[in-house]
């Protein structure tokens, strides 16, 4: 069943939806189909059981990169795999991806950042379906424009989108999880499975950051220091949504010095725009949402 947004699979029902697709076979005397055995059944529960255990040992990048690639694949076939952490109010998003098919996933996920407009079409997709999975076929629906990350999508042939994540309860988005499929590789039982997963997902992922940041230590206590009071005054007003012209106005400066101001404060944090910037600068507690 579809939504009246074509392109866009309701999965309102996926709390509902058996472990094991085998289990809700029926012939039309309401006997019990055969289409699938008990041991296949009993295979699927024993690879969801080993998918959450997989996920208890995740402690680093290397480690997250092996279950999603590997045993998780049993479960939710995918091309490409973006992991997205929604960081402050309005969300600045920080992104990596995963993906055995192609040899730069970092790719994908600088795309997924430099599309400014693809992690807020996707978040506010999960948001409209009540935080319920949801499933986008991009031949479909142009639901994230036609910038970068589509055409390499499309390049790659994974246009249907599974689109998942965790809230807090305020109801703000903490993670999104976005997993790039070919055509019919994701349906009601892999968004019922990315609910089962999720939290295991989110929990490995949020571990594997934690131990960057223990690893990245040292650039914490200097990137307050890297940057000048100018800067990261001009931050601030980036974080709020300021243009260069406004934050001149504010400031008294021109907009070509607050552009220069900017450029600094970009190659200081190691980014290539003022959205990561924003990101990075929460990551290093520089702001204060």
């Amino acid at each position: 069943m579809t939504t009246a947004l074509t392109g866009i699979t309701d999965t309102t029902d996926t709390a509902h939806a058996p472990i094991l697709p085998g289990s809700a076979d029926h012939s039309a005397d309401g006997k019990p189909g055969d289409t699938r055995s008990a041991a296949t059944d009993f295979l699927q529960i024993e690879s969801i059981v080993l998918n959450l255990d997989a996920s208890l040992r995740v402690h680093a990048r290397a480690h997250f990169f092996s279950w999603t690639q590997g045993l998780l694949q049993s479960l939710i076939r995918h091309e490409l795999l973006i992991c997205t952490l929604c960081l402050g109010k309005p969300p600045a998003f920080r992104a990596d991806g995963f993906s055995m098919t192609t040899p730069e996933p970092n790719m994908f996920s600088d795309m997924f950042l430099r599309d400014t407009g693809v992690a807020p079409a996707l978040l506010k997709a999960w948001e409209e379906r009540r935080y319920q999975p949801v499933v986008l076929d991009l031949s479909a629906q142009n639901t994230i424009g036609s910038g970068g990350f589509q055409r390499e999508l499309e390049r790659l042939g994974a246009t249907q989108l599974l689109v998942h994540g965790i809230h807090d309860a305020d109801g703000r988005a903490i993670s999104l999880f976005t997993f790039a499929c070919r055509p019919g590789a994701a349906g009601q039982r892999q968004a019922y499975l990315v609910q089962l997963l999720a939290p295991s997902l989110h929990a490995a992922w949020v571990r594997t950051q934690l131990t960057k940041r223990v690893e990245t230590a040292g650039d914490k206590a200097s990137g307050g220091s890297v940057l000048t009071v100018r800067e990261l005054d001009i931050l601030k007003w980036i974080y709020l949504g300021k243009s260069n012209f406004e934050i001149g106005a504010i400031l008294k400066i021109s907009p070509l010095t607050v552009k220069n101001h900017v450029q600094k404060i970009l190659r200081k944090l190691n980014v290539v725009n003022r959205t990561q910037a924003i990101g990075r600068a929460l990551e290093l507690r520089l702001l204060n949402p």
